[in-house]
């Protein structure tokens, strides 16, 4: 039987004009593979599904998502779906750190957990966000429990395993690079880290001063040893539901999401490149990214009343068609159309559109 902790609090952030603190409550479950934390927001919403994060490596819930949903452009999302935020097990705040030699679960098994919080709230869909690790972590649950999905939402994600190549180049890295230091690499793209603006100094010492850097490494360490997804475009091993791939222009991830995209059924696929963005767009652009998710959310057929300004006021948006089964950039055929007129073409699903402001 789950057996379940409930703690009741008020999140404390900075709030907008007339807006109301919002009551978070925070649960943690025992599951196979040990308690995970989990914070809901808000209140069921009949006939919607809820919206589930799962955080990348190095971060929790709070460092990676806050700055999207306490932004001013994500309150009509909010006042409309509970939110859950799933910390991965050790990452929530004030968690002890794990005795050496702990077993931690991998990826598959962190996908296996997440039906014992649904279980446990009595939700019987949800629409997953997910960033790195946890997009990986939501792909997996998605392809295991595909009834349950409504839609997902993925920045970053490489859907494949390492390579030999890559294990070679990740040990290399190990012998000259601290634990930290290679997160952050896999975080940020290398312009950042070099131009060491406040963001980056800010998530360096975060990662760097974590008491639970022992328990971060576990989480880091699992990412790596990650199976292939085997995602195969017309295949049976892909994603059923719409799917909005996420990925900042120059990321360190570009190349995989790209690959992923090109393995998806474009029928059921948006790929998003944002411009100045970074390798992590819900930090960065919380309000382009906002946007987006609104138009995705409006293409599953919730919110169609939503105003959409954002986007609409960008200088230039393209929409490239996602038909090239290699994902080969070159080979796509790219149409473009300014926004000046204040409309931005939603396109039907299987396009990219590359946002720059």
């Amino acid at each position: 039987m789950t057996e379940l902790q409930e703690v009741q609090i008020t999140e404390e952030k900075p709030l907008l004009p007339g807006q109301t603190p919002e009551m978070a409550k925070t649960h943690s479950v025992e599951t196979p593979y040990g308690a995970v934390t989990f914070t809901v927001y808000g209140t069921p919403k009949p006939k919607r599904p809820a919206i589930l994060t799962y955080h990348d490596v190095g971060l929790n819930y709070k460092s990676c998502f806050q700055p999207l949903f306490q932004s001013g452009d994500m309150q009509e999302i909010i006042q409309n779906f509970v939110r859950v935020h799933v910390d991965a097990p050790g990452m929530e705040e004030g968690a002890p750190v794990y005795p050496v030699g702990y077993q931690y679960p991998s990826l598959d098994q962190l996908a296996d957990t997440i039906p014992c919080i649904l279980q446990y709230l009595n939700f019987s869909t949800i629409i997953g966000v997910g960033v790195g690790a946890g997009a990986y972590i939501l792909s997996r649950y998605a392809l295991n429990h595909q009834d349950t999905v409504e839609g997902l939402v993925l920045i970053n994600i490489d859907p494949n395993a390492k390579g030999w190549m890559d294990w070679a180049a990740h040990k290399l890295t190990g012998l000259t690079s601290s634990i930290p230091e290679m997160i952050l690499g896999h975080l940020f793209s290398q312009e950042e880290l070099s131009g060491n603006s406040e963001l980056i100094q800010k998530y360096r010492n975060i990662i760097t001063h974590a008491p639970n850097l022992e328990n971060i490494e576990l989480y880091w360490n699992s990412y790596n040893n990650r199976r292939d997804l085997n995602f195969e475009r017309g295949g049976d091993i892909t994603l059923k539901c719409p799917v909005m791939l996420v990925v900042g222009d120059q990321a360190p991830h570009e190349e995989a999401v790209v690959e992923c995209n090109s393995k998806l059924d474009p029928t059921q696929t948006s790929f998003l490149k944002m411009a100045d963005s970074g390798g992590q767009p819900q930090l960065t652009q919380p309000g382009k990214l906002t946007e987006a998710f609104k138009y995705f959310l409006q293409g599953m057929g919730y919110m169609a009343s939503s105003c959409m300004t954002r986007l609409s006021r960008s200088r230039t948006a393209s929409l490239t068609s996602a038909a090239s089964i290699d994902g080969s950039r070159s080979r796509a055929r790219t149409l473009s159309q300014s926004s000046e007129s204040g409309t931005l073409p939603s396109g039907p699903p299987g396009h990219t559109m590359e946002v720059s402001c």
